[in-house]
């Protein structure tokens, strides 16, 4: 399995083009021993010729303009390499870049029923889509199956979605009416047939979770959500008064962080991704970034390959 990180920071990127905080600031001076990074979005395929994005980021076409292997293939006038898209829940960072995809002729897209329904309802998205292009929306597989290619053929792929502890997207104002017995955030565990390579992608992770566990041992690589640092990081930086797991991220750090358990995590890949901005972990002499590292833990970048 051929997996990149076609961007790695949370909502927003990194720098944030409103943000001053000495993260933002350092990196646009150039004081800052830091890389700029695009909104959050994967790509994987088993063969490199067919690929699935897992969430749409809204730096999209960037990152396809960024990545040989997603461009219009030689032999069509028009085309595209991309089979579907994977949603892990309804953000606006994971699910505008849908709007740049909309000169396809037929685009596929994985949801569950509660993220299809805040799309619609929320945002009205899959109703503006169907104006450009016909969208076929498919309930991921709640057990591992295989991953078809849109026009049904097999991609050498299997994948399962797990269901998240996740709430409605803040531009959702009603709930009553969402399949509410439906997750609203998910996380996806992808297996190549060929090789056996197991990736697990959990960019939005609130607390550590029980189902998760058969999983988090069963994979060769983890793309796990690196949002915080610290639970009151906003708050400290004097930005806004939201904590971290009030935003739905359980933070990097602390006793109940995810890189206590983390760090002791048999798997050849772990890997932080969906940064926020404000996260110190950003700043490659830090003591936070050595810490992250000392454990053996990769601090995710655009760019970066793996293959399971």
């Amino acid at each position: 399995m051929l997996v990149r990180l076609l961007g790695t920071a949370a909502g927003g990127g990194f720098p944030q083009w409103n943000c001053n905080c000495s993260n933002c600031r350092g990196l646009r001076a150039g004081e800052l021993k830091a890389k700029a990074r695009t909104q959050s979005c994967v790509a994987v395929s088993a063969d490199g010729e067919r690929w699935f994005l897992l969430n749409a980021s809204p730096d999209l076409r960037a990152q396809l303009e960024g990545f040989p292997p997603l461009w219009p293939p030689a032999s069509c006038r028009r085309g595209t390499p991309i089979e579907a898209i994977l949603l892990t829940d309804a953000d606006l960072d994971h699910t505008l870049g849908l709007l740049l995809l909309r000169e396809r002729s037929v685009l596929t897209i994985y949801a569950p029923a509660a993220v299809q329904q805040a799309l619609r309802q929320g945002l009205a998205l899959p109703q503006l889509l169907a104006h450009y292009c016909c969208v076929e929306w498919r309930e991921p597989a709640e057990e591992l199956a295989p991953l078809p290619t849109a026009a049904g053929h097999t991609s050498g792929l299997l994948y399962q979605a797990i269901p998240l502890t996740g709430k409605p997207p803040r531009y959702l104002a009603e709930v009553s009416t969402l399949a509410t017995d439906s997750p609203f955030r998910v996380g996806y565990y992808l297996t190549d047939v060929q090789t056996g390579g197991r990736l697990l992608f959990l960019p939005g992770l609130a607390r550590q979770e029980e189902q998760l566990q058969p999983y988090l041992r069963a994979c060769d690589a983890i793309l796990l959500d690196g949002t915080f640092w610290s639970e009151n990081e906003l708050q400290e930086q004097g930005l806004i008064q939201a904590t971290a797991s009030s935003m739905g991220h359980l933070p990097i750090s602390g006793p109940a962080g995810s890189l206590a358990w983390l760090t002791h995590l048999p798997v050849p890949y772990r890997v932080y991704t969906h940064i926020n901005n404000t996260n110190p972990v950003l700043v490659e002499d830090s003591p936070q970034h050595a810490t992250v590292r000392a454990a053996g833990i990769i601090i995710g970048w655009d760019g970066l390959e793996l293959r399971l």
